[in-house]
């Protein structure tokens, strides 16, 4: 790989805006430098230099919650296959790297599942965008609040249960969403905490008190904030008061204009600092395919018009690319570009413990870079100093 120089209207650090701004790559893949055009280091003029005139300069994108796209859906069918034709194929959106989203019937084949992609992140290399490890959405779920799972794959939480999860997850399993009002689930959290996981409120029907309690303790994120848990009411604030009570958690949003609306976009944004929003998609296994009737977690979905549901009119997961939901996130929030940018770059990776390397445009960090349009396109997508992607 050689050493080049990207130039582009402007750099979003995403703690900075740099007009007319340049990164310097070295041939590592690495960010050597990064600052204005009017200030570029003298030896760095000889090199290539590759210009993004109109566009911005941003981090490369972190989904931690996805569950598939292009007709695979993580943890089903080929896995090796499945994983390696994603990498390459959701590029396209901007993602410098991402968690796959898993479920499964039992916990014996949800074991199975992480030992094989275990296997194929420690053994193969991936050309496009970076997977970064596991987010088990369940089994731990309240079948009250279960959305699009299938209730029969849901269980109270067992503590050897999620010991065994983790033994073969070997430090790949980054996040655990689960319901704190079950039984046991303040046990496993701890647990979980305690090994590196980020355990993530989800799929609730927890009380306000109950939940602001599970935030207060090993609870620190939310999952798919608004959808699959208790609603606000003002005499019982449910998990969303919680959320908006907290100052110190973070939680995700699904920009997707479907499950929240632009006024629930709005109104998260007055009540969290831009450093707890976590931009996700919650992407299906048909998601960037045409129309149609795809798989879901073991049923059946119909996608039109980027609305995805089950038979019974339960809304399951999404279509949107995480390019498209910071796009709708900078057009509805009463943050500025740069706030929000960090939502789907800087938050997720701290988040997980892999801000040293990913999140920002800063020296020594790896050189994951990405080209954007104003309306919200990506052309040009660079993970480690090596384009994946590029429009048309």
């Amino acid at each position: 790989m050689s050493e080049k120089v990207l130039q582009a209207s402007e750099v979003i650090t995403p703690f900075e805006t740099l007009r007319d701004g340049l990164v310097w790559v070295d041939a590592a893949g690495r960010i050597a430098w990064v600052g204005k055009a009017s200030d570029l280091p003298e030896a760095t003029k000889e090199l290539p230099h590759e210009e993004y005139a109109g566009k911005r300069l941003l981090p490369g994108l972190i989904d931690i919650h996805m569950h598939g796209g292009f007709g695979f859906f993580f943890g089903e069918g080929d896995l090796s296959k499945g994983l390696h034709t994603y990498t390459e194929k959701i590029a396209f959106s901007g993602l410098a790297g991402f968690l796959l989203s898993l479920a499964a019937p039992t916990a014996a084949e949800l074991v199975e599942i992480i030992k094989t992609y275990v296997h194929l992140f420690e053994n193969d290399t991936f050309v496009g965008s970076q997977p970064l490890g596991l987010h088990l959405e369940g089994p731990y779920l309240n079948p009250e609040k279960k959305g699009a799972f299938d209730e029969h794959w849901l269980r109270i939480p067992d503590l050897k249960e999620a010991q065994a999860f983790m033994e073969v997850g070997k430090g790949w399993i980054k996040q655990i969403t689960m319901a704190p009002e079950l039984p046991n689930a303040m046990e496993v959290a701890a647990y979980l905490r305690a090994n590196g996981v980020v355990v993530a409120m989800g799929h609730t029907n927890a009380t306000y008190e109950f939940a602001a309690a599970a935030l207060r303790g090993d609870f620190r994120h939310v999952t798919h904030t608004f959808n699959a848990q208790r609603g606000f009411n003002q005499r019982e604030p449910g998990v969303f008061g919680a959320i908006m009570d907290s100052d110190d958690v973070t939680a995700e949003l699904i920009c997707d204009t479907i499950h929240v609306h632009p006024g629930a976009i709005k109104m998260a944004s007055r009540c969290l600092s831009p450093d707890q929003i976590v931009l996700i998609t919650d992407a299906i296994g048909g998601a960037h395919l045409p129309d149609g009737v795809y798989g879901s977690l073991g049923q059946r979905v119909t996608i039109k018009n980027g609305l995805v549901l089950l038979d019974n009119g339960t809304i399951a997961g999404s279509t949107v690319a995480l390019n498209r939901a910071l796009y709708n996130a900078a057009q509805y929030m009463e943050y500025n570009y740069r706030q929000v940018v960090r939502m789907a770059s800087y938050n997720p990776a701290k988040l997980i413990g892999l801000d040293k390397d990913y999140g920002s445009i800063s020296v020594g960090k790896r050189a994951d870079l990405i080209a954007v349009e104003p309306g919200g396109d990506v052309v040009m997508n660079q993970v480690a100093g090596r384009i994946v992607y590029q429009k048309g």
